[in-house]
């Protein structure tokens, strides 16, 4: 019967093995910190818009005819859909979201403004590109700080579908 000797590291070397898997623990929990972070910020700036857009009951619902465009925002006035509206003779609306003048738009009034945003699923999807975007850079981080590249290939089409789809239907 052969003897096994086993042998023991010396307590230096196990001490800087064990720091350099903290580093590496605390990297990865940095990296999945900072996704999560501008997964949240995405999130924050879309719901702005998307709460109008989206959650249109109760809301000063209509249309509004794009008269004239300015650098940011085209203005015109806003019909309300039911009687229990208001008419507007000018309301604005951001640019990107209309084509021409002339064009008539489906859109909700902002509370306590005369804001509208479009609603519709063209409307609802331009209100998620924000989060779009974040969604691109947090396959980034996930693929560069995590090493995780399916899940960042996963994440980085989902908000390339998302901006795609936003595109496709304004």
């Amino acid at each position: 019967m052969a003897k096994t000797t086993s042998t023991r590291r010396n307590p230096v070397r196990r001490a800087g093995e064990s720091a350099y898997g903290l580093l590496l623990v605390g990297k990865n929990v940095a990296m999945a910190s900072v996704a999560l972070l501008l997964l949240a910020a995405g999130v924050w700036t879309s719901w702005g818009t998307a709460q109008h857009s989206m959650l249109t009951k109760g809301r000063e619902r209509g249309t509004v005819t794009i008269t004239r465009c300015g650098s940011d925002t085209c203005t015109g006035p806003f019909v309300p859909a039911d009687a229990a509206g208001t008419d507007r003779p000018k309301v604005s609306i951001d640019k990107s979201v209309t084509h021409k003048t002339g064009e008539r738009l489906l859109v909700a009034v902002k509370p306590g403004t005369n804001e509208v945003v479009r609603t519709g699923w063209g409307g609802a999807l331009y209100a998620w590109v924000p989060f779009g975007g974040a969604l691109l850079l947090a396959a980034l981080v996930v693929a560069g700080g995590l090493r995780m590249r399916r899940t960042a290939w996963a994440i980085g089409l989902l908000g390339l579908a998302l901006l795609g789809a936003s595109f496709a239907t304004l």
